[in-house]
């Protein structure tokens, strides 16, 4: 059973004010939530297409969006290859570049792949170490424990999980894997707790959280894929088209709000100078800070708490690089 809450799900598909006769993108269909959404607004000349690279996904989503099945396009694949995607798709061009009205990203990892104790993701199932969300690739997080360098182990717990313990776990995790293969997710926790000094172990929730994030990112390279997404999406939204992102943790969303301000359109004359001048940006910021779910949603599904939504309006096209 697929069971996943949508996080912000209202709030980031208004955001795009979605026409009857619009192209849609929605980058991380998961539970298939903000796709039902954006697929009940459009008419008979709209059309969504939807990624994902998880074939659980993919089959709940043919169920949940089959009245609309004349209008959703799915694509197995990561989004890191949406321009591509979208022109083997035959999203119409312009300059050779493919062309939509928007498009969403809800990042992070779907409840049922948390849920899931076979997909390795959770601290609280013990299973075997994978953490793969795509379950062709080659590396999985028994690979990284066992065979990279300590070095590099410290880098991406201190890199993407912001683990300020990472070099004491990482000798940790080194020293047991001379010993004797780690192999399940049970067994990684047990390690990364012996690498915490007891004290702060009471506080911030369990002490296997930022060591796990790190893996997963770095398994699925889930902040190289983002940063090349976003860029196309700028390149792939018509004028007028805006791009919607849902954030979890501050590693994406300082990535988020550092690639869209790259674009935002700016006044670049001297202080004084008597008129305006800009830079040619292509963006404007829709909020000039990110929405946060309300109290209730948070209530209602913990997994919500962290969550950010930005958004951006393409204005123009010209000096696009």
């Amino acid at each position: 059973m697929f069971h996943h809450i949508t996080v912000l799900k209202e709030e980031a598909t208004r955001a795009l004010q979605v026409k009857p006769d619009g192209i849609y993108v929605d980058c991380t269909l998961g539970g298939a939530g903000h796709s039902s959404v954006i697929a009940a607004e459009l008419g008979a000349g709209g059309r969504l297409i939807a990624f994902d690279q998880d074939d659980t996904a993919l089959n709940n989503a043919k169920a949940v969006l089959a009245p609309y099945e004349d209008k959703v396009t799915l694509i197995k694949s990561n989004f890191r290859y949406l321009e591509e995607k979208l022109l083997e798709a035959g999203v119409p061009v312009k300059d050779g570049v493919p062309q939509v009205d928007g498009i969403l990203f809800d990042l992070g990892v779907s409840s049922p792949q948390f849920d899931d104790a076979d997909r390795g993701f959770s601290y609280n199932h013990d299973a075997a170490l994978d953490m793969r969300m795509d379950q062709s690739i080659e590396l999985t997080a028994r690979t990284i424990v066992n065979t990279w360098p300590e070095q590099e182990i410290a880098r991406i717990l201190y890199r993407y999980g912001e683990e300020k313990f990472s070099k004491r776990i990482a000798k940790v995790i080194v020293n047991r894997r001379n010993e004797v293969p780690i192999e399940t997710t049970g067994e990684l926790a047990e390690l990364v707790k012996e690498g915490i000094p007891a004290a702060a172990r009471r506080t911030g929730g369990h002490p296997a959280k930022r060591s796990f994030q790190a893996l997963r990112i770095a398994v699925n390279d889930e902040l190289g894929a983002f940063e090349e997404a976003l860029h196309q999406s700028v390149r792939c939204l018509a004028p007028g088209g805006r791009v919607s992102v849902i954030t979890f943790h501050s590693l994406e969303d300082r990535l988020c709000k550092q690639i869209l301000a790259e674009y935002l359109e700016k006044d670049v004359a001297p202080q004084g100078f008597p008129i305006y001048v800009s830079n040619g940006g292509v963006l404007k910021l829709v909020n000039r800070k990110p929405v946060l779910p309300t109290d209730e949603e948070v209530t209602s599904n913990k997994r919500a708490r962290s969550a950010k939504l930005r958004v951006a309006e393409k204005v123009n096209k010209e000096n696009l690089q």
